[in-house]
């Protein structure tokens, strides 16, 4: 990994920090403003606990099988002041935003033991611990290199975010990442880390809720932004750069094809080079894959996907995860295959042409 920023400023947040910026200047009032600067602030933050864990990437807890425990920040960003408040053991909560962390939790554990045969997280059954009310009106919410953190939204233009399931499992599968292919947070690579984690919230929504690739609606956040304005979300896997246009936020700037793609510097400024934007780039490809081969997107192209990402590496770009996706494809489903050939044609549809290797 480049040492241009220091690994610490290169937490995977579900909000780009393009967004909090936008909103921190075009915000409809002083409040909103405030808060997208404290959370833009928070979210690109020195803290000691990142940096503890930014090199432990193959490091994980004591095997539980994925037993969950919730935590509540009560408005602080300690870990150490938060308290416990549901465990596996216990009854429900009073505080639906700890239930729904403690649901959504499962719901992404339950989607990698049974579609994926990976247990847990780190695939050794490592402990899932969700920390809800993080700050006040934090907007936000990331996985921390052990735990993911939750913040309640400034309650205008973005809502609790354990309210989107999506986004819980976006968050948890950049831990399935680390403990994979450890994809580096820059450029690239980056971009192909996010990805792969709005692919897998998608998906998981998708099968939670039963739904085929074609009643799919390959939103990612729609549950929590924006809670005024329907049919809008932080990105669209479908028709990236169309997710939202206007004046509090701008325009999404995602591309959808590599004559698209967006240099930026590798910088927190600037997306650490624009993972969160070129990320529509691969998010497409996906999409593609899912609609052509029909049917159920956690089959095949989930399977293709996750196999692919445990067989790349830190510095794999989208030229080498299109290649790798093809060999899978594949070794999976056979040479030639409808589904190889669904791999080949989506690639090529976002500007990659696969090199069969």
């Amino acid at each position: 990994m480049s040492h241009t920023v220091p690994p610490v400023l290169r937490r995977p947040c579900i909000v780009p920090p393009y967004v909090l910026e936008h909103l921190a200047e075009h915000g409809p009032d002083p409040e909103v403003r405030e808060a997208a600067r404290r959370s833009l602030l928070s979210s690109i933050a020195v803290r000691a606990h990142r940096v503890a864990v930014a090199s432990l990437a193959g490091v994980s807890s004591s095997p539980t099988n994925g037993r969950r425990s919730i935590f509540d920040f009560q408005h602080r960003t300690r870990l150490s002041s938060a308290v416990l408040v549901r465990t596996e053991d216990g009854p429900a909560s009073g505080d639906q935003a700890v239930n729904r962390a403690f649901e959504g939790l499962g719901v992404t554990r339950d989607f990698y033991q049974q579609v994926l045969q990976r247990n847990s997280i780190d695939g050794k059954g490592m402990r899932m611990n969700g920390y809800v009310h993080r700050g006040r009106k934090f907007n936000n919410a990331f996985w921390d290199g052990r735990e993911m953190q939750f913040g309640d939204g400034d309650g205008v233009l973005f809502t609790d975010f354990t309210g989107s399931l999506d986004v819980i499992a976006h968050e948890l599968t950049h831990g399935v990442t680390q403990f994979t292919a450890n994809l580096d947070y820059e450029n690239q690579s980056g971009a192909l880390n996010e990805s792969i984690s709005d692919v897998f919230g998608s998906v998981v929504k998708q099968w939670k809720l039963g739904q085929t690739a074609e009643q799919a609606d390959w939103l990612i956040g729609a549950d929590i932004f924006t809670p005024a304005v329907g049919g809008d979300a932080l990105r669209s896997m479908k028709a990236p750069g169309t997710a939202y246009d206007n004046p509090q936020l701008g325009k999404d700037p995602q591309p959808d094809h590599m004559s698209r793609f967006v240099h930026l510097p590798n910088t927190p400024e600037d997306d650490n080079g624009g993972v969160h934007i070129n990320s529509g780039i691969p998010n497409k490809a996906f999409y593609l894959v899912a609609s052509s081969i029909g049917g159920n997107a956690w089959e095949a192209p989930a399977h293709i996907w996750y196999e692919s990402l445990e067989a790349s590496v830190n510095t794999t770009d989208f030229q080498r995860f299109a290649d790798t996706t093809y060999v899978t494809a594949g070794r999976l489903y056979g040479t030639g295959g409808p589904q190889q050939k669904a791999v080949v044609a989506a690639w090529d549809g976002v500007g990659i042409t696969v090199t069969q290797s």
